[in-house]
């Protein structure tokens, strides 16, 4: 039974990690590194994380730097940039990629907070999806005598405890994410 908890709190965990990674992706009108997490270059014909291929700085608020350890992947970088979905167009200097992160207006900023609901609520869902893959279990175990009756109560109330520290984090990195996406 103690498994099969350590196990959701585990499985968890990793729900919550993805969620966080989810929102260093989006971008708050402040220069964050973390939106080219995701932007895969093709480097000898391997995609290649950029953070692998270049010194990545934040030069001022809404300025990032990034400059190439191979100058010849600089154009290679600057085309994956603008083909992903971050919607910035980079700045070539031929040393440097800059990005500027523009001004969010209003409407974008609500609809940034939007998606971060969205997020943390498909998150809320997978883990009461691992709460209830198990208590399946745990109901099993009961079924095959495995475990008491009263364990099993004890069981579900420690899972269910589980569940709800796991979605109050969960609420509170999306109150911190909204509340930095509408700062101005």
């Amino acid at each position: 039974m103690d498994t099969i908890i350590a196990t959701a709190r585990e499985k968890m965990g990793k729900t919550l990690s993805v969620l966080k990674s989810d929102f260093g992706g989006i971008r708050a009108g402040r220069a964050n590194a973390a939106v080219l997490d995701k932007i895969r270059v093709d480097y000898y014909g391997v995609p290649t994380p950029i953070q692998q291929m270049a010194a990545i700085s934040v030069a001022e608020a809404r300025v990032l730097n990034i400059q190439p350890w191979d100058g010849s992947t600089l154009h290679a970088i600057e085309k994956a940039i603008q083909a992903s979905e971050i919607g910035i167009n980079p700045q070539n200097d031929g040393r440097v990629i800059r990005l500027v992160f523009p001004q969010l207006t209003e409407e974008k900023r609500k609809e940034l907070a939007k998606e971060v609901r969205k997020t943390a609520e498909d998150s809320k869902v997978a883990v009461r999806s691992i709460r209830r893959e198990c208590m399946d279990k745990l109901k099993k175990m009961e079924k095959n005598s495995e475990i008491t009756e009263d364990d099993l109560k004890i069981g579900e109330k420690e899972l269910q405890d589980v569940t709800d520290e796991f979605v109050k984090k969960i609420d509170a990195a999306s109150a911190e994410k909204e509340k930095e996406i509408m700062e101005i």
